[in-house]
């Protein structure tokens, strides 16, 4: 971190710790002056924040400027209990949009690709942030969203798409319903980028084999804006996330200790 980005860090402390009825009352319980925190070591003594936490928050406990700077709200799916319900300002969207918008450059998509994207759109991140990405980029974009798998192998074909966007197991799906109807010799897939789901090795070679496309690992949490957050590459060997935009910290899930580059 950069000491331009950490005068950044801190505007944003200022801002969550006056205007956002959440972090306010966690910083008084945890004594935590902001204005005492005057280094990028110190970010360390900040305390954590727990999915618990957060959903005790609800609905916009998080919120840290006024309603008329708010845009859109998204939120969690909220299966395992109470949604998180993240409120988003036009910064918000235009952040997510540009990082988005690199790993798909990342993933070598240029503007004359055509993006087929299933996940879902509304309230969840994954669909319009994938949109956001592809209309920053510059390509086309087919905003089909999730299920009718055969309307989606028609307007794959109609369309010539070139990239896949999709859960793993949908990305599955897909390939062995090409695979059936023996459609491969009429699909233009190029490229895939997966994400929500975990996912490993073996279905990566499963899916890249049937469909004959290159895949990407894409992660993101609805906590930070969403998916396009970090990405693989081509190397396949792990995740690129962006360090103008996000502070990473390594931590010791056992003593919480913030540990150096190039551990686990």
């Amino acid at each position: 971190m950069s000491r331009g980005q950490f005068e950044l860090f801190k505007e944003m402390l200022a801002n969550v710790s006056a205007n956002s009825p959440f972090y306010r009352e966690k910083f008084q319980k945890s004594g935590i002056d902001v204005n005492e925190i005057t280094s990028m070591e110190m970010i360390a003594e900040l305390p954590f924040t727990t999915k618990e936490e957060l959903r005790q928050a609800y609905p916009l406990g998080l919120q840290s400027v006024p309603d008329e700077k708010i845009v859109r709200i998204h939120s969690s799916s909220g299966t395992t209990g109470k949604p998180i319900i993240i409120p988003y300002t036009a910064q918000d969207v235009a952040a997510w949009a540009e990082m988005m918008a690199r790993c798909f450059e990342i993933a070598g998509i240029t503007p004359l690709d055509r993006i087929q994207i299933t996940p879902g759109y509304g309230l969840w991140t994954a669909g319009i942030g994938f949109q956001a990405g592809c209309e920053k980029l510059g390509a086309m974009a087919v905003p089909m969203g999730p299920g009718n798998t055969d309307k989606q192998l028609q307007m794959m074909m109609d369309l010539k798409s070139t990239v896949i966007i999709g859960t793993s197991s949908y990305a599955l799906v897909l390939a062995e319903e090409v695979e059936k109807r023996g459609l491969r010799s009429e699909i233009k897939l190029k490229k895939g980028v997966i994400g929500s789901e975990r996912w490993g090795e073996k279905m990566r070679q499963r899916i890249r084999n049937e469909l004959g496309i290159e895949i990407y690992d894409i992660y993101g949490l609805t906590e930070i804006y969403g998916p396009g957050i970090a990405i693989d590459c081509d190397c396949h060997e792990g995740m690129h996330y962006f360090d103008d935009f996000l502070y990473f910290e390594i931590i010791d899930s056992v003593t919480g200790e913030v540990l150096p580059e190039g551990e686990v």
